[in-house]
């Protein structure tokens, strides 16, 4: 159906599940994920499975097609989970924005407007060293099987030139702390890594 979202191949699959941890249900779903929020209310009707190490565990995967339509499950998904994890609404705001233009851009270039291609989207909790202790972060990873990227065409355009588009780098890298490419075997992965903001009335979450 033109527009539609078409099937997954089973290889496509077995590959996010080598790379992801887990596979789709199976290649008819539109959208598959699963939470794995740790000690956190709301749970009930989710698989939960108490990690070996609950400081690592992922808070959240997310497995969806390539669908732009898609987009607004993950931003009603993201937003909500940063805010609980402590960061100010202008952080979730920022964080969100970031994941959107990522996952947008994947779609978009990444598998060309195609609609039937999957991308795994997980969180976790980071954290680092700071002056005043030990600052928490956030952890995004984004994978997806399209083609290897150019390292040298992730730097965005210039700012000064005037054209529409290209500027998705750029918004994604002031919203984060950090934003990473890189290629594993036959897939793509971005991190894009945030740590809160300390404030005097507000700590690192």
């Amino acid at each position: 159906m033109p527009g539609g979202i078409g099937p997954v191949s089973d290889n496509r699959v077995r590959d996010f599940r080598r790379i992801c941890g887990r596979m789709l249900t199976g290649p008819e779903d539109l959208i598959a994920y699963r939470t794995s929020y740790v000690s956190l209310p709301g749970s009930r009707g989710y698989e939960m499975k108490r990690p070996s190490n609950p400081s690592n565990a992922f808070l959240l995967k997310l497995e969806l097609r390539s669908h732009p339509g898609l987009l607004c499950v993950v931003r009603g998904a993201m937003e909500p989970l940063m805010g609980m994890l402590g960061f100010s609404a202008a952080e979730c705001r920022s964080i969100t924005r970031a994941v959107d233009e990522a996952l947008s851009n994947i779609m978009r270039h990444s598998y060309r407007g195609r609609l039937d291609q999957v991308i795994g989207v997980s969180c976790r909790r980071i954290q680092r060293r700071a002056h005043a202790g030990i600052c928490k972060g956030i952890e995004v990873l984004l994978i997806d099987s399209g083609p290897a990227i150019d390292p040298a065409k992730l730097c965005g355009r210039p700012l000064d030139e005037v054209r529409p588009g290209g500027l998705g780098l750029h918004l994604m890298r002031e919203c984060m702390d950090s934003v990473e490419y890189t290629r594993r075997g036959r897939l793509n992965q971005l991190r894009l890594v945030k740590y809160a903001q300390p404030s005097k009335s507000r700590p690192c979450p």
